[in-house]
C-alpha cells in the first residue's frame, strides 16, 4: 500500500501502509476510472476515495 503524498487538503481518515481494510471499489461518475473507499473511513474533504495504486488487493469476496 502506498500512504504516501496525502493531499494538503485531505480532512478524514488515511490509510496507513501494512494495514488490512474491507474496501469497495466503485466507478468515479466524472472520470469513469475506478476508485476505492475504504469501509468504515471517514472522509470530510475532498472525498473518501482512494486512487487503487495505493492498494494492493490480498482477497476478493463476493456479495450476493
Amino acid at each position: 500500500m502506498d500512504a504516501t503524498s496525502r493531499p494538503t487538503d485531505h480532512i478524514g481518515d488515511w490509510p496507513l501502509a501494512g494495514q488490512v481494510y474491507p474496501v469497495e471499489y466503485r466507478t468515479n461518475a466524472r472520470t469513469g476510472l475506478p476508485q476505492v473507499h475504504v469501509l468504515g473511513f471517514y472522509a470530510e474533504r475532498p472525498y473518501g476515495a482512494f486512487a487503487t495504486r495505493r492498494f494492493e488487493p490480498l482477497a476478493e469476496v463476493w456479495l450476493n
